[in-house]
């Protein structure tokens, strides 16, 4: 797993270290757009999916700090509560879309060496593991049932 740096100095360095992985995240959508292409996806579900990852490692993994690709294995968690909570659009079905796109962008990164097999197989795990909470979370949270 890479090393994350966390930017205390200035939010010049902050910037320029998230332009250097949004550069990054631009090929590796590209590489993931390819695959589900290959694969017969349609337009509109590729369309969907490469949305659902832009916002997950161009939205939230930057939002703190220039988080590459390989931190978002141990930011699930943090990641569901984000959509569901701050991405006025998320449902039930649209968690498991997220969650079913996320499984195939690391699986593509794992075919193509961009991170670790383990590591694609501990998202799987923690996605299967997981999968049941945010759905509820998130219907418990569209229906006003949420509690802190």
């Amino acid at each position: 797993m890479a090393n994350v740096k966390v930017f205390d100095e200035t939010f010049e360095e902050y910037d320029r270290a998230c332009e250097t992985v949004r550069k990054e995240n631009e090929e590796y959508l590209k590489l993931f757009e390819a695959d589900l292409t290959e694969k017969g996806l349609s337009p509109k579900t590729i369309k969907n999916h490469i949305s659902n990852i832009d916002l997950f490692i161009n939205d939230f993994l930057l939002r703190e700090d220039a988080q590459p690709i390989e931190t978002g294995i141990d930011n699930l968690n943090p990641f569901f509560y984000f959509y569901i909570h701050k991405c006025m659009w998320s449902t039930p079905a649209s968690v498991r879309s997220m969650a079913a796109g996320l499984k195939k962008f690391y699986k593509c990164m794992a075919e193509h060496e961009k991170i670790e097999e383990d590591d694609y197989v501990e998202i799987c795990e923690e996605i299967k593991e997981s999968l049941p909470f945010w759905v509820e979370d998130c219907e418990e949270f569209n229906d006003g049932d949420f509690r802190l």
